[in-house]
């Protein structure tokens, strides 16, 4: 738990949490001193010792208040850890998150990451503000007591030992039914949470098939199987609890018992065997209050042991220094082996090299690796092996801000921000001037749009562009790439499902793009694919073919196969 504290924290709080613990432990020791301290006041006022009594309330009256300090130190740095978990962990969470790989991005993973860095980190910081403390004072005052003990009375100190391991499988298998079932509740609440997400987005589906009045069958299997977890949950917390009490019961029973024989026997005074039975009370009571934290604690920990797992997920390696780009605009793959299963390559052993202020059309079937092009090229991942090259540098030494200042990425599902029209643009460039807005805008054909909107330029596109259309998003996201004015331009299937008046502005921003950037572009639209300069067609993993179109179609193969078929599909005609 320490490890993971200290991971969760980072280097620079570190000393801010063992300045924590050292508090706690003085308030812990100084606790179960001025308990300690009571003994001898007992004795000598039950004996008519009265000024022994005295000497010994002074002793119990400065160890109270060196208690009390203590107390409030180490409380007001618990508050001080807590308060810097909750400041610092999502934006430590954001940074790591934004340096791992795509492919760490699953449904699961991500329907885990949100309730994790919310709730849990809310969990993590009342961990510091109140669980560790009388977790830490549980386990240390009865310690100092047991200690002091063997001053007064040997065998009940004895009596107390024999006792204490007696506790300790109570509370560790009252702890693990808690903390199991937290597991299992975590569980059920994602599952049940990406259920709802996936009812929500998929309504146009389900009502279009007749299926929204009649429920989800995956969301109510969730939902029933989170009730489910949620009452053998309720019955481990109980169990536990009930384990933890009964445990403490019985030991303050024994200790009692153990007093009282001591006392009968005359082996000690009355007086003393009031104290020490007092003293046995005071020693249970920290060891109750363990046992109703345990299970509290179990889940705290499950929580810091999640956001850790996430900050201890192996990111991308990164240079920090800018390396030098001996052919700016070019792109080059050399000898390129990957797979997202690395039992099954995506791409194998592939060359490919793209001269500076070239377009090249990538080709063929789905799943034959064309995105996976784009993807590596952008480095979202690394290569099982060989090199991808951008401006005549390996990706995986230049930094991240270098390596993307040279992209700009436009992607068939087009993501917009929930913001006004011309400050979605300015996310290509946003120091960019309004001219130069204006004129990426006009390019794109996005002009034409803001001459109908209402409230023009400053009209929000709404959250994911949804108060635009499909092609009106996509020649945002052009405009975008113009502004961005980036020697590299990556175009993955920008016009596969887009009507004749969005293609012909895309068609010309293309133009454009072309007089000044190297193009890589991943398209089956016929006009798209001859503006090419080079065509390359990809299949099973490697290059199959690779020339103009002219030459191509001369050699009557996989390029030849292709544009037969969507010329003939082109022609297609629906009768009736």
């Amino acid at each position: 738990m320490i490890h993971d504290l200290l991971t969760l924290l980072g280097p620079e709080h570190r000393r801010k949490l063992f300045a924590y613990f050292a508090w706690v432990g003085a308030y812990r020791v100084l606790q179960g001193v001025s308990t300690v301290l009571l003994v001898p006041v007992f004795e000598a006022m039950l004996a008519g010792d009265t000024a022994g009594a005295l000497r010994g309330l002074v002793a119990v009256v400065i160890a109270v208040a060196l208690t009390c300090v203590t107390h409030y130190v180490q409380s007001m740095r618990g508050f001080g850890v807590a308060l810097v978990v909750l400041t610092t962990m999502h934006e430590r969470l954001g940074d790591h998150v934004a340096t791992l790989p795509l492919g760490w991005f699953t449904g699961e993973k991500v329907g885990w990451l949100s309730p994790t860095a919310s709730s849990g980190t809310m969990q993590v910081a009342g961990l510091f503000a109140h669980l560790i403390t009388p977790v830490v004072v549980g386990l240390a005052t009865p310690t100092t007591i047991v200690l002091g003990m063997f001053f007064f009375d040997w065998r009940m100190a004895l009596a107390m030992l024999v006792c204490t391991p007696l506790l300790y499988p109570a509370f560790r298998t009252g702890a693990r039914l808690v903390g199991s079932g937290d597991v299992l509740n975590d569980g059920a609440a994602v599952a049940s949470s990406n259920r709802v997400v996936e009812f929500a987005r998929t309504q146009r589906v389900l009502r279009a098939f007749g299926r929204g009045g009649e429920g989800y069958a995956p969301l109510d299997e969730a939902l029933e199987h989170q009730r489910a977890t949620g009452r053998r949950v309720m019955w481990h917390g109980v169990v536990g609890i009930v384990l933890g009490g009964l445990a403490v019961q019985f030991t303050f029973t024994a200790l009692l018992v153990v007093g009282v024989a001591l006392a009968v026997s005359g082996l000690v005074a009355v007086g003393t065997a009031i104290a020490l039975i007092a003293l046995a009370a005071r020693f249970t009571g920290p060891l109750a209050e363990i046992g109703d934290q345990a299970g509290v604690l179990k889940m705290a920990r499950n929580d810091l042991h999640r956001l850790t797992s996430i900050l201890s997920e192996r990111t991308l390696p990164e240079t920090a220094e800018t390396a030098g780009l001996p052919t700016p605009g070019s792109v080059e793959l050399d000898a390129v082996t990957f797979g997202y299963d690395p039992e099954r390559p995506v791409l194998r052993e592939v060359s490919l090299h793209l001269p500076p202020r070239t377009m090249t059309a990538l080709v063929e079937a789905s799943g034959s690796g064309k995105t996976t092009v784009t993807r590596l090229l952008a480095r979202f991942w690394d290569v099982d092996g060989g090199t991808v090259r951008i401006g005549g540098t390996d990706v995986r030494d230049q930094p991240t801000e270098q390596l993307m200042s040279q992209l700009a990425l436009v992607f068939q599902d087009v993501y917009l921000f929930d913001d006004t029209l011309e400050a979605t643009i300015r996310v290509g460039r946003p120091d960019a001037s309004d001219e130069e807005v204006r004129e990426a805008a006009r390019l794109a054909g996005v002009q034409e749009i803001v001459d109908r909107l209402p409230q023009g330029w400053q009209t929000r596109v709404g959250e994911g562009g949804t108060a635009l259309s499909g092609g009106e998003r996509q020649r945002v996201s052009v405009a975008r790439a113009l502004l961005k004015n980036a020697p590299i331009v990556l175009l993955d299937e920008a016009t596969a499902a887009l009507d004749p008046e969005n293609e012909r502005y895309l068609t010309e921003a293309l133009r454009t793009l072309a007089e000044c950037s190297t193009l890589l572009v991943i398209a089956h639209r016929l006009p798209t694919v001859v503006a090419a300069d080079r065509i390359v067609v990809l299949e099973d993993g490697g290059i199959a073919e690779s020339g103009t179109h002219t030459k191509l179609l001369a050699a009557g193969g996989r390029y030849a196969e292709f544009w037969e078929s969507r010329r003939q599909a082109r022609g297609w005609r629906i009768t009736g």
